[in-house]
């Protein structure tokens, strides 16, 4: 500030003897453009010389934040203004505190120092401070953060913030004063500031690290907890800590005022039914008459209300409750008062937090343009279509009022990796030692194009796989994929062995015909070859399977349906797939395989009021003679995929050893219950029950069920799932599986 004030009386000196300007030269100036140096001196050539503008545009410079000093210069009316600019922020590093890159980018958002700031002493004083306070209010005690200057070229430096967190304070008592018709386990699924566990260190186990901004809202939670539960009288009030700052230890006291439980006796909506009537609203509520009150159902009822008119184009649609409260009988009336406004339309779509995948992308999946009316429906579809893309690990899509009639869509996205590189193995009971790497990438350079690259490996299968595709064809409604493969499985028969080859390549192409809704067809070929190796003479030769090349070649018609809101965890949608198999497009094969299936995911939280996930999974498929059925054509049961506790290919398991005719019907059945298990590792388990039916001539021939446990885990190569099965209902000679685990695919 001191060589502000010299050069503003220089300058005001040096103006004594000037009265019109004859010229005006920049020097050493890049941070700004020759418009804003004009703008901001707010004077030109011919213009007569005012010094309070002149003193005016040099505090301007300085508060822009890109100089170190101005000097100004008059030579009787020829101004010359020399700068000297504040180095750049080459590189920002934060040592000993985050691991992950993106916590680490994140922090740098926040302390508003990162790669392209300018540099100044004053600005690294402040992004220390800033750390020290997150530090605080994470629960560090006696934090230091020390920072390292480099100096990178001419007007550049390297930043380096090493960080000692100092000591953490452990929560090691937490008591619940009053809470008597809730425990203190039902506080910690809702509280971000809990009691430290025994074994702490395990998964899932409360840590007790004192979260310090957190800790005002934890009353509200409880609170709102309380709500929940329908006791609309409860007062929490916020905690009292006591910390021994000698062993950093705390003590948390919350006083908890319950009362009585409400029950919800009518419900009314004021709501013009021009625009949406009623009596269509009512029989979709949450909230039930006669049944105890649950504030979030009450949310979620007026977001319900509120969607039903935005999609209308009420955007701004405002929807508020009234609670009537009965509190000698513990009753509550709900009364809704909708609002409508005005209808509104798009202004413009904006789209922040993709540094890899391009901006057309992310819009295609965004069903709200610029000019298009405002569909809430389209709004959350939106969101839901872009997390299935499995291109980022957060989709956060805002509104942005503009007007009264007008908005912007601020479509918001944190990437995940996308690009991988694979080696694993594994052993199997079947299968024995397995190997399977690949080499994948399912956003391209951004631009929504899938490759990989795959090999499994055992000692009874193999298959390379090479795969390329495109889900939206020039940003259309069209999709295309194209495959090329090679695989090799044996069949280990008491009897006789069995050896399947096969290598060909599919090419397809599909068409958004509604909203998630996909028609197209594939097609197939595949050159195969089967031989049989008997190890028992007993089986007569006339009877025995024979070797066999063949072609098959086919085309499959589908249709395509998926509105779940998640890739991997879906909690709610419904996907399903209807098909037929074609084959006899030349070829030897021919005949026709119809198949359908349906897969259905709900959340039992509104329930139960917990992360329980119910998913429900039925399978048929038909084999239709055309002609030539090769055994290698046959329906197989059995597996992961569909039925198990027992192994892939385990039916029909022919123990004769005699050539039967291929098993055409299959119907599989599958339902799993998923609870959380490390929610901020993507890491969940689970029980199933599989029923499976396969036959020859009809569906119940052969009828099978089992039962288990899974674990899974959408790990940085891939979902992982590792599955405890138990067989129902085997008999002897069944092939029975205990254990399997598979890579790369979910329910």
């Amino acid at each position: 500030m001191k060589n502000k004030v010299i050069l503003l009386s220089l300058t005001c000196a040096t103006l004594l003897s000037a009265t019109t300007i004859k010229s005006i030269e920049y020097k050493d100036v890049n941070k700004l453009s020759p418009q804003v140096l004009a703008e901001t001196i707010d004077m030109k050539v011919g213009d007569k010389l005012d010094e309070n503008k002149l003193n005016e545009a040099v505090v301007k410079f300085y508060k822009y934040g890109y100089f170190e000093d101005v000097e100004v210069l008059n030579n009787d009316g020829n101004l010359l203004f020399k700068f000297k600019e504040n180095p750049s922020v080459a590189s920002v590093d934060i040592k000993g505190y985050k691991t992950r890159s993106e916590d680490i980018d994140n922090i740098k958002n926040i302390i508003k120092f990162k790669k392209g700031s300018m540099y100044t002493e004053k600005r690294v004083k402040e992004a220390e401070n800033k750390l020290l306070s997150i530090l605080e209010s994470e629960g560090f005690i006696n934090s230091v953060v020390e920072t390292e200057i480099e100096t990178i070229g001419e007007n550049a430096k390297k930043v380096t913030f090493y960080v000692n967190k100092g000591d953490e304070i452990i929560i090691n008592k937490a008591k619940y004063h009053g809470a008597d018709k809730l425990s203190q386990s039902e506080f910690d699924e809702v509280t971000a500031n809990k009691e430290k566990e025994f074994a702490s260190w395990w998964f899932g186990q409360n840590t007790g690290e004192l979260k310090l901004e957190q800790l005002k809202y934890d009353a509200r939670r409880i609170n709102d907890l309380y709500f929940e539960k329908g006791y609309l009288d409860a007062d929490v009030k916020e905690p009292f800590l006591d910390v021994d700052f000698a062993s950093n230890q705390a003590k948390l006291d919350f006083f908890v005022k319950e009362g009585e439980k409400y029950t919800t006796t009518d419900i009314k909506i004021f709501l013009d039914p021009s625009i949406v009537d009623p009596a269509t609203i009512y029989p979709e509520l949450k909230l039930k008459i006669n049944k105890t009150f649950n504030i979030k159902k009450l949310r979620q009822d007026q977001e319900y209300i509120k969607t039903q008119v935005a999609n209308q184009g009420y955007a701004f649609a405002d929807v508020k409750f009234d609670l009537k409260k009965n509190e000698a009988e513990h009753k509550v009336d709900v009364v809704f008062s909708v609002v409508p406004g005005k209808k509104v339309y798009i202004n413009d779509v904006k789209i922040s937090g993709n540094t890899r995948t391009l901006d057309r992308v992310i819009r295609r999946d965004v069903y709200l343009a610029p000019g298009d009316l405002y569909n809430m429906s389209d709004f959350k579809d939106s969101t839901n279509k872009l997390k299935r893309s499995r291109f980022f690990e957060d989709v956060q899509i805002e509104e942005k009022r503009i007007s009264d009639d007008k908005m912007d869509i601020v479509v918001k996205v944190t990437e995940a990796p996308t690009g991988s590189i694979m080696l694993g193995g594994g052993y199997g009971s079947y299968d024995k030692f397995m190997v399977n790497g690949s080499i994948s990438d399912s956003n391209i350079f951004g631009s929504g194009l899938a490759l990989s690259l795959s090999a499994d490996l055992s000692k009874r299968t193999s298959r390379y796989e090479l795969s390329l595709k495109n889900p939206a064809i020039r940003d259309s409604d069209y999709n295309g994929e194209a495959e090329i493969h090679a695989t090799d499985y044996e069949l280990r028969r008491s009897k006789y062995d069995s050896d399947v080859k096969s290598k060909g390549f599919s090419v397809g192409a599909g068409k958004e015909i509604i909203r998630d809704t996909y028609a197209g067809a594939k097609y197939g070929f595949d050159s195969i070859s089967e031989s049989y190796t008997y190890k028992d003479n007993t089986v007569p030769t006339n009877k025995r399977f024979t070797d066999q090349d063949y072609i098959n070649s086919s085309i499959t018609p589908y249709l395509n349906f998926d509105n779940t809101d998640d890739f991997y965890f879906p909690r709610e949608g419904w996907r399903s797939n209807v098909s037929a198999e074609y084959a006899g497009v030349g070829g030897d094969s021919k005949y026709i395989k119809p198949s359908a299936s349906v897969k259905y995911f709900y959340s039992l939280e509104d329930l139960t009021d917990l992360d329980w996930i119910l998913r429900l999974k039925s399978q048929a498929r038909v084999l239709i003679d055309n002609g030539q059925i090769n055994q290698g054509d046959s329906l197989y049961l059995g597996g992961p995929k569909t039925l198990r506790g027992y192994k892939s290919y385990a039916f029909p398991n022919n123990e004769s050893g005699e050539k039967t005719d291929p098993y055409k019907k299959l119907w599989a059945n599958q339902a799993e219950i998923s609870f959380p298990l490390v929610p901020s590792a993507k890491m969940r388990w689970g029980a199933f029950y599989d029923y499976g039916m396969i036959g020859q001539n009809s569906f119940s021939e052969i009828s099978r069920s089992g039962t288990g446990l899974l674990l899974e885990w959408v790990s940085p190569m891939g979902p992982l799932q590792l599955i405890f099965a138990r067989p129902i209902g085997d008999k002897p000679g069944d092939e029975t599986s205990s254990f399997e685990f598979s890579f790369g695919a979910s329910f």
